[in-house]
């Protein structure tokens, strides 16, 4: 009886187990559908900022964030951070595969190049796309050693999710207000009011295309008192903007 009485909870254990994937699925496409219609009240990146400041005893550091619908947004915004972080933004699925090759190859080289010198590489280059970028931001963490792989698997199911449920035009708005362009400082209108001391939709393009161009390393670089490498990135930004057509590009995700 008792041997019996034993089985039984395992019994129960194995019948859930194989019901957690499908919980997952569940809980996850709940989170990205919610979020096509909700604007996110704050997202893992910066709960991750504030009790990283916590934890340093910096108990007056406060998150900077004002959403704004895309329509309120400075055209020259979304358009800098596609030059500068994803110019196939409009065309692929989630996934630029010629970009990741490319910055494969570039970054053997570099790193060839620092051996051969006995430097540390400099900069490397990243191939996220604005939806793996976003998926990040929202729900995940930076990890690092093996949770950072745990992380980049779930970033390629957010991707997925995020590019099925939501249209380009969603995606680049939650963005563009989500993404960190200074220590705590995150979206484009908190940004603009901390840098420039207007709102978003009054921005140049010289303006959005130095916030694009702090991108990804905003706490290293800055909009506030951009360095040579900011300015150079800044101007080929703007170059890009032009080639590109201009706000007119947007038109392809609107």
């Amino acid at each position: 009886m008792n041997a019996i009485a034993a089985v039984a909870p395992r019994r129960r254990w194995r019948s859930w187990l194989w019901k957690l994937p499908l919980l997952f699925v569940a809980v996850t496409v709940l989170q990205v559908l919610l979020l096509r219609f909700v604007d996110p009240p704050f997202t893992a990146f910066m709960a991750a900022r504030q009790l990283e400041a916590w934890g340093t005893g910096d108990f007056g550091f406060r998150i900077a964030y004002d959403w704004r619908d895309l329509d309120e947004i400075s055209r020259s915004v979304p358009l800098a951070v596609i030059a500068s972080e994803d110019q196939n933004f409009a065309n692929h699925n989630g996934f630029d595969f010629k970009a990741i090759e490319k910055a494969r190859a570039h970054n053997e080289r570099a790193e060839e190049r620092a051996r051969r010198r006995n430097k540390p590489v400099q900069r490397l280059r990243g191939a996220s796309t604005i939806t793996q970028q976003t998926a990040k931001n929202l729900f995940l963490w930076r990890g690092r050693g093996v949770t950072r792989y745990a992380r980049k698997g779930l970033e390629v199911w957010y991707t997925v999710l995020i590019e099925t449920l939501w249209p380009k035009r969603r995606i680049i708005e939650v963005y563009v207000n989500t993404v960190e362009l200074g220590n705590g400082v995150y979206g484009a209108q908190a940004a603009a009011r901390t840098y420039y001391r207007k709102d978003a939709k009054g921005l140049a393009p010289a303006e959005a295309a130095r916030m694009a161009a702090v991108l990804p390393n905003p706490r290293r670089y800055s909009i506030a008192r951009p360095g040579p490498y900011v300015q150079r990135r800044s101007n080929a930004i703007q170059r890009q903007m032009r080639y590109m057509g201009g706000p007119a590009f947007l038109q392809n995700i609107d």
